[in-house]
């Protein structure tokens, strides 16, 4: 067994390590408004659920230097966010929202989504989604390292939108219907896959 001191390693070699062992990795497609009323939507695979109750979610986003990424700074500033599942019908259009543009620029638009009304934010959620939530901004952190910083958003559920084909006869979504799909390392992903079940013990 090898042993390596994330100390002793770059930013690029820390990340490389990570991505291709924590795996796999679901896939937040997150929109958020900017102060000048610009949609944005963009990936991130470091997200997860936190906390059932509350129900809140985390995700962790690479700052541009030192400045925030549109995403951070939307939410930050707005407190309000909405957060997709990626899934094998909208993982291309996923992938092209993670273009580098310009904050007056939508990937929205340029990708060619269809923006809908969310019931408890002001942020619009995504049509080509089988399953969103709205989110309200509960906590806020920033970590500094060697190289680069990161800000990690912790948002409060306030709405679950799930496609009701999904569902079964117990209100249960089926993984099978989903079909998300999940980040590996550089440019890998992963569908589903087989599933099976293990009984836990008593």
């Amino acid at each position: 067994m090898k042993a390596i001191d994330p100390a002793n390693l770059s930013k690029k070699e820390n990340y490389r390590f990570l991505t291709e062992t924590i795996i796999p990795r679901p896939i937040a497609f997150v929109t958020s408004v900017s102060d000048e009323g610009v949609l944005n939507a963009a990936p991130f695979s470091y997200f997860n659920v936190v906390s059932a109750d509350p129900p809140i979610l985390m995700i962790s986003i690479g700052k541009r230097g030192d400045s925030k990424k549109d995403t951070s700074r939307n939410i930050v500033e707005k407190g309000e966010f909405v957060v997709h599942i990626t899934d094998e019908k909208n993982v291309q259009e996923m992938n092209a929202a993670a273009a580098n543009l310009p904050p007056d620029e939508s990937e929205v638009e340029r990708v060619g989504l269809t923006p809908v009304e969310s019931t408890a934010v002001s942020v619009p959620g995504l049509k080509e989604s089988q399953v969103r939530f709205e989110c309200r901004l509960e906590r806020h952190l920033a970590f500094d390292g060697k190289e680069a910083s990161t800000d990690v958003v912790f948002g409060r559920i306030v709405q679950y939108h799930v496609d009701e084909s999904l569902m079964d006869e117990n209100g249960s979504v089926q993984a099978d219907l989903l079909r998300p799909i999940a980040r590996l390392g550089g440019k890998d992903y992963a569908n589903l896959g087989e599933i099976f079940s293990i009984e836990r013990p008593k």
